[in-house]
């Protein structure tokens, strides 16, 4: 497996970047960043009821605001690796939400989560730090966790289809993000990453197949061009 999907690497530049890594998201996203992180919950239906709900690689808790407004009365759950993440996270817990978020330090592939549990699952972001191995795990943990007609959203950041706009992107995530990086943390080294996994990842059309693959009922999503993409659906009932 490649070092830069290896689960201390990413634990590691994720704890380097966790000092300024909202700010530099919101920043260099123009914003973006935050109305992707509510869009992409439009697939389901915001509910009143007290659903299980988790949010998987959920960083500093940035998508906590949007969940909580489309679930007010949910169980939520926050899940991360990243000590440096969870440090701002449990921050923001005690400042904004009264300690009402379950934040847990686990890996979202290895984990002691509870089967057929969460009614929805969520995750923002953290799909291109994954393999394609990795994908295919996250999928059958996904579809572990839910409840049958459990439903899940995910997005990431990914390359637009139009060529003079993939240009900018890349331009933008390539330069102009690490320069960011450099102001506020010193050091563009971490943040020139993020475009090398957007690269890669190119967008969420290939873990939409494998979360398919896995019998998962799986829609994808395209945002503003293209520059973000992701996958919503949900767990099936069983006909017997």
């Amino acid at each position: 497996m490649n070092n830069q999907y290896d689960p201390e690497y990413i634990k590691t530049l994720f704890n380097k970047m966790s000092g300024s890594y909202e700010r530099v998201n919101y920043i260099t996203s123009f914003g973006f960043s935050l109305r992707w992180r509510k869009q992409f919950l439009d697939p389901i239906k915001p509910s009143d009821q007290e659903l299980e709900v988790i949010d998987l690689m959920t960083g500093m808790g940035e998508t906590w605001h949007p969940v909580k407004r489309h679930f007010p009365n949910g169980n939520f759950t926050a899940l991360d690796f990243s000590e440096g993440m969870l440090r701002q996270a449990h921050k923001k817990n005690s400042s904004q939400f009264n300690d009402s978020v379950n934040v847990t330090n686990q890996n979202a592939l290895q984990n002691n989560l509870p089967s057929d549990h969460f009614d929805v699952v969520l995750s923002a972001f953290g799909l291109k730090t994954f393999s394609d191995e990795q994908i295919v795990k996250l999928a059958e943990e996904t579809k572990r966790i839910l409840k049958a007609g459990g439903e899940f959203s995910f997005i990431e950041v990914s390359q637009p289809k139009s060529l003079f706009l993939r240009g900018l992107y890349k331009l933008h995530l390539k330069y102009i993000v690490p320069i960011c990086g450099r102001l506020l943390i010193g050091n563009p080294r971490e943040y020139k990453m993020l475009w090398k996994y957007t690269e890669v990842y190119e967008n969420s059309l290939s873990v939409a197949e494998i979360f398919k693959s896995e019998g998962l009922d799986v829609t994808f999503h395209s945002y503003f061009g293209g520059c973000a993409t992701g996958i919503s659906g949900r767990k099936e009932v069983s006909a017997e």
